[in-house]
Parts: structure tokens; sequence; C-alpha cells
């Protein structure tokens, strides 16, 4: 089983629907929740994750300047050496140093194709263009600001959608369903080459 650990700054709702699903979903025995972590202390996902008894770690990125935040931070993760970092609403940017130690290994998901719309507010942006659809893109993170490799993307409908709160009802109905799968994908991926080579 893989190891993970879970980036949260806020509600952590992508993060509920992958406890959910390493528990009696489509990432059951598939992966291992070794953490979660939030730069912010009251982040309410911390609590919503020592509900279902999994390890917090708060490194508090508020009052700290940015390269004392990401020395504690790449330390935390060198201990952890979790086998992927998965950001699930994390809200800043990973150090090129913690990027260059989990090559390949960091995921996150994000709110509108990258090709089109990088950055914060993906559904502002769907919504303020009146955009009949937009696309959740889950990727690996690289250096850049959403500019790596794209593992999956998947299609919001957007028609008739009248208020920002309907146009993020709908993508995060999309989101919670759509990271799992692409994360099974990647945790199996080995795997299945390793089956078909025997």
């Amino acid at each position: 089983m893989k190891k993970i650990a879970i980036l949260i700054s806020g509600r952590g709702s992508n993060m509920k629907a992958i406890i959910r699903n390493t528990r009696s979903g489509n990432l059951k025995n598939i992966c291992i929740i070794q953490a979660v972590f939030s730069n912010k202390e009251n982040a309410a996902g911390l609590q919503k994750a020592k509900e279902y008894g999994i390890s917090t770690k708060v490194i508090e990125s508020k009052g700290k300047k940015r390269s004392m935040y990401n020395k504690l931070l790449f330390e935390y993760l060198d201990e952890l050496n979790p086998d992927y970092i998965i950001l699930a609403g994390y809200m800043k940017i990973v150090s090129s140093e913690i990027v260059q130690k989990f090559p390949n290994r960091i995921i996150n998901i994000h709110p509108a194709d990258t090709a089109l719309h990088q950055g914060l507010h993906g559904y502002e942006w769907a919504f303020e263009n009146k955009m009949e659809s937009t696309k959740i893109t889950v990727h690996f993170v690289d250096e850049g600001l959403d500019t790596g490799s794209v593992i999956g993307q998947r299609e919001v409908d957007l028609k008739g959608a009248t208020t920002l709160e309907e146009v993020e009802r709908r993508g995060l109905a999309v989101e919670h369903v759509f990271y799992s799968e692409c994360l099974k994908k990647i945790f199996t991926a080995k795997a299945q080459r390793t089956q078909r080579k025997n």
C-alpha cells in the first residue's frame, strides 16, 4: 500500500473524500494516510482528520519567513517520507526543494483546465467568463504554477448555473469523485505494469 500525506489549508473537503475512499471506497487497500498537514492551526479539516483517527501536524506559515516555513516543512516531509504528497486545498506554493525531493510524487487538483487558467479562483474565472463548462485537472506538481504533467481531466457542466455557489457546488461534486479515481490510477499503475510483465 502507498503511504500518503495530505496537505490542506482549510475545510479539507477533498481530504474527507479521500479518507472515505481509503476506508470503504476505491482507495481501500491501495493507500494509507500517514498524516494530514496544515499550514493553518485553525484549518477545519484538521478536526475532521482527528475524528477519523489520523495523525495531524501543523506548521503555522503566518508570521514566518517563507524560507523558514519551507525549511520546517521540508524537514517534516523528509522525516515522514511518504510515497506521495497529496495537495487538497493547500494554499501555499510548494518549494523547489520539496519538489526536487519528491519528483513526480506530489499531486494537486485544480478547478480549471491548467492550459487556460493557473493559480487561484478557478471557479470564479469560469463564472465570470460565463463558461458553459469547465474542467477539473489532476496533475503532478513541478516548480511552476499549475504547470506539471496532467494526470487526468474531467468536464464540469455549468449550463444553467446562475451563481458562483452553484458553479462551486457542481465542481466540488466532480472533484470529490475524480481525485480518488486519479490517485488510484497512479498508485496502481506500477503494480499493473509489473503484472503484465509476469
